[in-house]
């Protein structure tokens, strides 16, 4: 299962790389992006989904 990152909703505030840091990291573009292997580290890929002030963040189903 992966992570999906609505672009048109990420403001690249960071709590998803404070969060998760191996799951997830704020590129140069200000955007979030995913960086390592959401399956791994469910629990804090799950609560880094829950933590996104923009609801950016999504399971990719």
């Amino acid at each position: 299962m992966g992570v999906r990152v609505d672009g048109s909703r990420c403001s690249g505030i960071g709590m998803c790389e404070m969060t998760a840091p191996d799951v997830f990291e704020i590129g140069d573009d200000g955007q979030a992006h995913v960086i390592g292997d959401p399956d791994g580290n469910r629990e804090l890929t799950a609560e880094a989904i829950s933590n996104c002030p923009t609801s950016a963040l999504s399971f990719d189903d």
